[in-house]
């Protein structure tokens, strides 16, 4: 139909105008279906075969009890998305590639553990007096276990370079924002953490309920954990990028 001398088309007008919000409010970075139920399969067998973490969960539980444990699993899954950020902004890819910033983390998540264990073993009869007493959570133990588990999540050099070789692999890069598929992909390995290391946490604190029995040995079980700790933090330091 032909249009007047100062007319335009409105019903062109009206479909550009309802089409292009729907582009602004909905950016085509949403991650698929299809993305996300094989990185959620890959992350859930990552996460549910024992390593570091779990052993670390396991040791904390045994050391400190399962209330401390479950709050270091909140942190733990807390750092390892601060991991799944900084690959999503270009870290990952800074420690796979650059032996000073792998070793500075390496080094740092280490020294960390090894002091955890070290104190778990100085302080193992006072521990075990206060797994018979039962004092309450205060908020500096409760903020210091958190601080601990995120500490471990974030410092642990093979997570982050798993993440740097894998992630860019599930992400559609025709799709849009590539750090923002990162980002919404990465939510499923603190999701999956937090159900699977609880589930650890509260068979080893409930394994430290009976240990209770005995002060002696309760007191030996949470110098064990402290060893462990140490011996997690020594095999961090020997951890090679490859």
């Amino acid at each position: 139909m032909p249009f007047l001398p100062g007319e335009t088309d409105n019903s062109a007008a009206a479909n550009k105008s309802l089409g292009e919000p729907r582009q602004e409010l909905y950016p085509a970075t949403m991650v698929s279906f299809e993305q996300a139920a094989a990185f959620s399969a890959l992350a859930f067998v990552m996460v549910a075969t024992p390593g570091p973490s779990v052993m670390f969960v396991v040791s904390r539980a045994l050391t400190a009890g399962r209330r401390q444990a479950l709050l270091t699993v909140v942190g733990n899954s807390a750092g390892v998305y601060l991991q799944v950020v900084g690959v999503a902004f270009g870290l990952g890819a800074l420690v796979e590639r650059s032996v000073v910033a792998f070793t500075v983390i390496k080094i740092a998540g280490a020294a960390y553990l090894v002091h955890l264990g070290v104190q778990a073993i100085r302080h193992r009869r006072a521990l075990a007096a206060a797994a018979i007493e039962r004092p309450a959570m205060t908020r500096r133990r409760a903020l210091g276990a958190l601080r601990d588990g995120v500490v471990f999540g974030f410092c642990n050099p093979k997570s982050i370079v798993f993440f740097a070789a894998v992630m860019p692999q599930f992400v559609d890069h025709t799709a849009g924002d590539v750090a923002q598929q990162i980002l919404v992909l990465g939510l499923a390995v603190p999701a999956i953490a937090l159900v699977l290391d609880s589930t650890w946490a509260l068979a080893a604190g409930t394994a430290r309920q009976w240990l209770a029995r005995s002060p002696r040995r309760l007191a030996a079980v949470s110098g064990s954990g402290g060893a462990v700790m140490i011996g997690l933090g020594t095999s961090l330091l020997v951890t090679a990028r490859h």
